[in-house]
C-alpha cells in the first residue's frame, strides 16, 4: 500500500492533479464559512431544532452543502440544484428525443447536455433560495423586514439574498467542473464528499456529549452508543462496497478480421455488458426524501392558515409523515424500492444497448440481435435490480433501527452510498492513472 502511494506521488502530473484537487476544496471550504448578510444562523438553528420534520428536510440539504445551511453561509443550497437539473435533463432525455441525440453526438453533445443543465440549475437555485426564506419567514426564523418580495422597502435585500445564495451555488458548480477537467474524481461528487468528511467530527462529538445525564462530558452510554453507530456504519460501508462493484456480467462477440500470410481471415473478439447491481446509486433515496417531505414543506405554508380546516389537515399531515411513526420508513423503504426500478430502467432505455450492438455487428451467444437481445437484456437488468432495490430500501431504514435521531438517518444513509461511491470512483480513476504509467494500482 504504501509502495503504491510513493509510487503515485513520484508521478508530476498525477501529483499535479491531486493538488490542485486539494486545492479547489480548500477554498471551497473557505468560502463556506462566509455569511449572508442580515441572517443570524443562531437564531435559525433555534427554531430549526424544534421541529423534527425541518431538521430532515433542512439536514438532507445540510449534507450537500457541508454544514454551510447551518451557518446559513453563501453556500446554503448547496450543489442541490444542480443535481435536480441533473436528474431532470436525464429523465428528460427519454422524453425529449433531441436531448438523447445530443447524448450520442460524443463530447460535443455531452457538452451541450451540460450546458443545458446549467441553465436549468439557475432558475431552480432561485426558486429554491425563495422557497426556504418564505418558510424561515414563515417560521419566525429571519425576520420579515430582510425578507419580503412583496413589500417595496425589503425588495432590494430580497433581491440580494436571492442572487447571493444562487451565485453561491453556481460558484460550487463551477469548482467541481474545474476539479473535472484538471484534477482528478467527479468534481461534484468530490465537494458533496468533502462536506460530509467535514461533518464527520461534528457529529461524533454531538453523539458522546448529548448522551451524556449531565450534559457535559461523556459517559460510558454514550461512548457504547457512539461505538454501535460506528460499527453498524462500518458493516454498511462493507456491504455497500460490494453491491457497488458487483455487476453480472452479459458475454458479446464483434466480429473482427486478423491478418495471416495469404490475407485476411474473419475471426472473432469476445467482450462483455456490465450490468451493475446498483446502477441507481443514491438518486432512488434523494426521489423518495423529495416525496415525502414535499407534504411536509406545504404544511408548513399553511398550517397557520385562517381556514381552521386546512389548518387541520396540514396539522395532520405533518404528524403522520414524522419521521418518529415506524410506518414511516415502512414507506421511505418502499418509495425507495420502487424508485431504484424506475430510475435504473430509465437510464439503460437511454443506452439504447441493443441497437447500438446490432449496428456495430456484435451479438449475445445463444441471443439474437435486435428485439430478442433488448428482451433479454431487460430480463436481467430486472432480476439484477431486484436485488439492488432490496439493498437501497434496507440500508435507508436500517440506521433507524438504533433508535437515536429518527431525523438524521435519511442524511445517514445518503452520505455513506456517497463516500462509497465517491472513494471507489475516485480509486479507479488514480488507478487508471497509474496503469498508464506502467505502476500498480490500487485496486488490482
Amino acid at each position: 500500500m504504501w509502495n503504491r502511494l510513493r509510487s503515485m506521488w513520484t508521478v508530476p502530473d498525477l501529483r499535479n492533479k491531486i493538488l490542485y484537487t486539494l486545492g479547489m476544496l480548500f477554498i471551497f471550504r473557505v468560502v463556506a464559512y462566509v455569511p449572508v448578510p442580515g441572517i443570524d444562523p443562531s437564531q435559525l438553528q433555534s427554531i430549526i431544532s424544534k421541529n423534527a420534520n425541518l431538521q430532515q428536510f433542512f439536514g438532507l440539504l445540510d449534507v450537500f452543502s457541508g454544514g454551510s445551511f447551518k451557518n446559513f453561509s453563501v453556500l446554503a443550497l448547496g450543489v442541490y440544484p444542480y443535481i435536480t437539473a441533473s436528474i431532470v435533463v436525464q429523465l428528460l432525455q427519454g422524453i425529449i428525443p433531441r436531448l438523447g441525440e445530443m447524448n450520442r453526438e460524443g463530447e460535443a453533445g455531452r457538452n451541450r447536455l451540460a450546458q443545458i443543465t446549467r441553465y436549468i440549475a439557475v432558475p431552480l437555485a432561485m426558486l429554491q433560495a425563495f422557497s426556504q426564506m418564505a418558510i424561515l419567514v414563515n417560521l419566525g426564523a429571519v425576520p420579515a423586514t430582510q425578507f419580503n418580495l412583496f413589500n417595496a422597502t425589503t425588495l432590494i435585500p430580497t433581491l440580494a439574498t436571492i442572487a447571493t445564495l444562487t451565485a453561491g451555488t453556481m460558484f460550487l458548480v463551477w469548482l467541481g467542473e474545474l476539479i473535472t477537467e484538471n484534477g482528478i474524481g467527479n468534481g461534484i461528487s468530490l465537494i458533496i464528499f468533502a462536506n460530509i468528511v467535514a461533518g464527520l467530527p461534528g457529529v461524533l462529538g454531538n453523539a458522546l456529549v448529548s448522551g451524556s445525564g449531565s450534559g457535559s462530558g461523556i459517559d460510558n452510554g454514550a461512548l457504547v452508543t457512539a461505538l454501535v453507530t460506528v460499527g453498524l456504519a462500518l458493516a454498511m460501508i462493507f456491504v455497500m462496497v460490494i453491491v457497488y462493484m458487483a455487476q453480472r456480467r452479459i458475454p458479446v462477440r464483434y466480429p473482427a478480421k486478423r491478418r495471416i500470410f495469404s490475407g485476411y481471415r474473419s475471426t472473432e473478439e469476445s467482450t462483455y455488458i456490465p450490468m451493475q447491481v446498483n446502477s441507481a446509486g443514491m438518486i432512488p433515496l434523494i426521489f423518495a426524501s423529495s416525496i415525502l417531505l414535499l407534504p411536509v414543506v406545504i404544511a408548513n405554508f399553511v398550517a397557520y392558515s385562517t381556514n381552521k380546516a386546512v389548518a387541520q389537515f396540514f396539522s395532520n399531515v405533518r404528524l403522520w409523515l414524522d419521521s418518529s411513526n415506524w410506518y414511516y420508513w415502512v414507506i421511505y423503504g418502499g418509495l425507495v424500492f420502487a424508485f431504484t426500478y424506475f430510475y435504473a430502467i430509465v437510464m439503460w432505455q437511454q443506452q439504447n444497448t441493443a441497437e447500438n450492438l446490432q449496428k456495430q455487428g456484435a451479438f449475445i451467444p445463444g441471443i439474437r440481435p435486435g428485439p430478442k437481445t433488448e428482451e433479454y437484456l431487460e430480463k436481467i437488468l430486472s432480476r439484477i435490480t431486484f436485488g439492488g432495490a432490496l439493498f437501497l430500501g434496507v440500508v435507508a431504514v436500517a440506521p433507524a433501527l438504533l433508535n437515536t435521531n429518527a431525523s438524521s438517518q435519511v442524511i445517514q444513509a445518503a452520505s455513506l452510498l456517497i463516500v462509497v461511491g465517491v472513494v471507489l470512483d475516485t480509486m479507479k480513476q488514480i488507478e487508471a492513472q497509474m496503469v498508464m504509467r506502467n505502476y500498480s494500482g490500487f485496486l488490482s
